[in-house]
């Protein structure tokens, strides 16, 4: 709550309620005085510095590179332990200095060092070729680096590192859905609410898309559709960031936001997927019912049931759009089965309700990611009808007529309905 930009505009009221006389100087005083301090940002030099030590581990690495072969084993690890030890050193002088971006750069970069680590001796003795349990392992101790240091490149390190090691193991099976990430990615988001840092939440939100993205593309069912297995996995990403931010916490509002922001996006580029994708790059045969597994509808009915209850316990209608959102993108894939036979109106209508929904939503609770997204999906499921429909152009204008007339109409209705509201 207590950021830059939430100070500055507090500040700029103040100064402008002080002018007309709301308050009275001694109130704004007041006000100023019990406002916890800012915390130093990253300034010129601080940036200037993250540079050089960059540019110094680079130049570092490049000459142990040069010289690798020429190095005996024994002081090629010596060589590893020092840079991590000389990592932790700086890092650790810098938080003593109170200078905690520098300290946490050189926790992110004592994580690398302990990844080339693993890889570098497991070069030298020739150890076993399982490159995924070497990611794994890698990710452990970047994960464990980071709640001992309060460093957030440490985890990003670690997410990276889980991230590949999961995809590695769907590689190696692709019919089976990796469900120890799940594990990993709980432990990070544990960590992100324990230190209620808004990039800790951003990193554990980025982590979690490549493994569904992976899992969506992986899996051997018949006739796969990905759109619709991502579009479960957006419903659940959505849904559960509205209903961890409805929980009376600080903590909680903060990363659950992040987590529906987030959310919100991935439902509208998997929107406009949908209209792109299905049966033109990824085709529904007769037969491949809803062409998802059964895991992944029950992620998204789960998203969906999240974000109504969100609404009942919140009680914004915001967030009630948000609900219909998702539950009409979910709708969209069996409406593409049942119209297999011809063009899929109907779910190309639900998705632009969804995209719709979702600027309403985002107007209504006042959430900014929530209003771009939305017009984002809905400016891309246009271009989408209008590019990918095949057929007459007249059905194409006909349905986007239609569509805007039910728009308008819908806009006068809920115009009345907030006028009330307001009396």
């Amino acid at each position: 709550m207590f950021d830059r930009n939430y100070r500055q505009r507090l500040e700029a009221d103040l100064a402008q309620w002080e002018a007309d006389g709301v308050i009275a100087p001694a109130a704004a005083a007041s006000i100023r005085n019990v406002l916890p301090p800012l915390s130093s940002g990253i300034n010129i030099a601080v940036v200037v510095a993250i540079v050089g030590g960059l540019l110094i581990a680079a130049a570092f690495l490049a000459f142990v590179a040069a010289h690798w072969t020429e190095l005996a084993r024994l002081l090629r690890f010596a060589i590893l332990i020092a840079g991590m030890i000389v990592a932790g050193g700086l890092g650790a002088w810098f938080a003593h200095t109170q200078r905690p971006v520098l300290a946490d750069l050189c926790a992110g970069i004592g994580a690398i060092i302990f990844g080339a680590g693993i890889a570098l001796v497991g070069q030298m003795y020739h150890l076993g070729g399982d490159f995924a349990g070497g990611m794994l392992l890698w990710s452990i101790g970047a994960l464990a680096a980071a709640p001992l240091t309060g460093s957030r490149g440490a985890l990003a390190v670690g997410l990276a590192a889980a991230c590949i090691w999961s995809c590695m193991r769907v590689y190696d099976t692709p019919d089976a859905l990796h469900l120890p990430f799940a594990v990993v990615w709980l432990v990070a988001a544990g960590l992100a609410l324990a230190w209620n840092s808004r990039v800790a939440a951003h990193l554990v939100a980025l982590a979690v898309l490549p493994w569904w993205i992976v899992a969506a593309l992986g899996f051997g069912f018949d006739n796969p559709q990905p759109s619709f297995v991502l579009a479960d996995g957006a419903a659940l990403l959505f849904g559960g960031g509205l209903a961890i931010a409805a929980v009376p916490s600080q903590r909680a509002l903060r990363f659950g936001g992040v987590l529906s922001a987030y959310g919100a996006f991935s439902l509208a580029v998997v929107a406009v997927l949908e209209v792109t994708t299905v049966d033109d790059i990824f085709r529904i045969e007769p037969g491949s019912a809803t062409a998802q597994p059964l895991w992944a509808i029950m992620c998204g009915i789960a998203g969906a049931i999240l974000a109504f209850a969100s609404a009942g316990i919140t009680k914004r209608m915001g967030e009630a759009f948000a609900g219909c959102a998702i539950a009409l993108v979910l709708v969209a894939a069996p409406l593409w089965w049942a119209s297999r036979a011809g063009e899929p109106w109907l779910a190309y209508a639900a998705l632009l309700c969804a995209m719709l929904g979702l600027v309403v939503s985002g107007m209504l609770d006042a959430v900014r990611p929530r209003i771009v997204a939305g017009w984002l999906g809905i400016a891309g499921v246009i271009a989408g009808i209008t590019w990918v429909v095949k057929g007459s152009l007249l059905r194409r204008s006909a349905f986007l007529a239609a569509a805007g007339v039910i728009a308008v109409a819908f806009a006068t209705v809920l115009d009345r309905a907030l006028s009330r509201t307001d009396e």
